[in-house]
Order: C-alpha cells, then sequence, then structure tokens
C-alpha cells in the first residue's frame, strides 16, 4: 500500500492557477498509475486527470482539457496538477488516488486502491 498526501489547494480568483501536489511513500511509486479525482458539495467525486507510471500517457476529462495538465516526477515520488484558467465550477475537493498496474492508465475510481485526504480548492467569481 501507497499512503498519499495532497497539497497546495486554496482560494484563487476565476482565471487564476494553482499546482497541486501529491507526494507518496510507502510504495514503488513508480509502480503506480496516478489519478485526480474531485469532489464538490452534494455532487459524486469525478475523475480529473490520470497519467501512466512512466508519464508517457494521460488522459482528461474533456472539462478540464487544455486548462489542466498532470506530470510526474517519479524521482520525488510525487504526481503534479497544474491547473490554470480556473473557473467557479472547479471548486471541489481534490483527492489523488494510485493504482498498482503493469502498464496502462486507471480511469476509473473504483479501480483505485489507495486515497488520499484531499485538497480544498476554491475558485471566486
Amino acid at each position: 500500500q501507497v499512503q498519499l498526501v495532497e497539497s497546495g489547494g486554496g482560494l484563487v480568483q476565476a482565471g487564476g492557477s494553482l499546482r497541486l501536489s501529491c507526494a507518496a511513500s510507502g510504495g514503488t511509486f513508480s509502480n503506480y498509475a496516478m489519478g485526480w479525482f474531485r469532489q464538490a458539495p452534494g455532487l459524486e467525486r469525478e475523475f480529473v486527470a490520470a497519467i501512466s507510471r512512466g508519464g508517457g500517457s494521460t488522459y482528461y476529462t474533456d472539462s478540464v482539457k487544455g486548462r489542466f495538465t498532470i506530470s510526474r516526477d517519479n524521482a520525488k515520488n510525487t504526481v503534479y496538477l497544474q491547473m490554470n484558467s480556473l473557473k467557479p465550477e472547479d471548486t471541489a475537493v481534490y483527492y489523488c488516488a494510485a493504482d498498482w498496474v503493469v502498464y496502462g492508465l486507471t480511469l476509473s475510481a473504483d479501480k483505485y486502491d489507495n486515497w488520499g485526504r484531499g485538497t480544498q480548492v476554491t475558485v471566486s467569481s
């Protein structure tokens, strides 16, 4: 099992940027596909972005394409989510997740076994 801790959330005005980080420990980070999810009040947790073990493949939900970028540094055991051109509808608790895989991406929340506690992102209009 790998332990995950998110950081970098906060309050930002619409159009601004934030970079979320997720630090992993307790496992071989490079064996895990990583994902970012978010949950707004009263709504279900939704997929945001995913990245493969080596970082060569990424995938985004349509609403964040062109604005968010997922990346990872396996030497630092960290995955990032760079969020630009933020909108009020991006307001949510953001979670990172890890899935032990041989290859590929993991898109479904049900497939992830390891979750962080989340970091709040609030975008004001």
